[in-house]
């Protein structure tokens, strides 16, 4: 059964179901609550027979592999968990490219389906964001585009931002972006939200 073919999707630390091509962000200040949440996410994904990528920055790709492995969350194969590091998928040769990262996530979906997995989830911790490498201001643009590829690749998308180190303003550009928000374990609709239409005519694309 392909992602398109799926009715619903479950998240796994609620039991609300939610459609492939889900696109969240998750604003948090509570490091254990975040563990717990992104947890459950990864634990769901491979009780579906679904691919997960994972973008790490607080730790390294062994120590949360470990540290997953240590709640019982273990891949059925090796290739069903990628762990990376977050700085190194967005930056690659040390520049973020918003054409080149969308390019990533859509042959990951194409992979995982080709693989025969049942979809293809994918969570990243952002704050590689505030290295101050270049390209790294597009960062809004970038989600907001993310709506327009899951419309042909759903993809179930999970965007981690600490509240500690982003401030306001970038934050709410974030919140325009996701048409979804996790709050305290639960998935509400954004009341923030812009589509990408309205999104771009607020904040137009400089030439780059």
């Amino acid at each position: 059964m392909t992602a398109s073919a799926r009715a619903t999707v479950s998240l796994g630390f609620t039991a609300e179901l939610f459609p492939p091509g889900t696109h969240m962000c998750y604003i948090y200040n509570d490091e254990r609550e975040r563990l717990e949440i992104m947890s459950e996410f990864v634990r769901s994904g491979i009780e579906s027979g679904e691919k997960i990528a994972y973008f790490v920055e607080e730790m390294s790709p062994q120590a949360l592999r470990d540290y997953l492995a240590g709640l019982g969350i273990v891949p059925t194969e090796e290739a069903q968990l990628e762990i990376a590091p977050s700085v190194d998928v967005y930056c690659p040769e040390g520049r973020f490219s918003p054409d080149r990262m969308l390019g990533r996530l859509r042959s990951a979906y194409e992979d995982g389906i080709r693989e025969g997995f049942n979809g293809v989830r994918l969570t990243g911790e952002m704050h590689w964001a505030l290295r101050g490498l270049p390209g790294s201001e597009r960062l809004a643009e970038y989600e907001s585009r993310i709506n327009l590829l899951v419309v042909d690749c759903p993809l179930t998308v999970i965007c981690q931002y600490d509240a500690n180190h982003f401030d306001g303003a970038t934050l709410f550009k974030i919140l325009n972006a996701h048409p979804m928000m996790i709050v305290r374990g639960q998935v509400v609709h954004n009341p923030y939200y812009l589509s990408p239409e309205e999104y771009f005519a607020r904040y137009p694309v400089p030439n780059v």
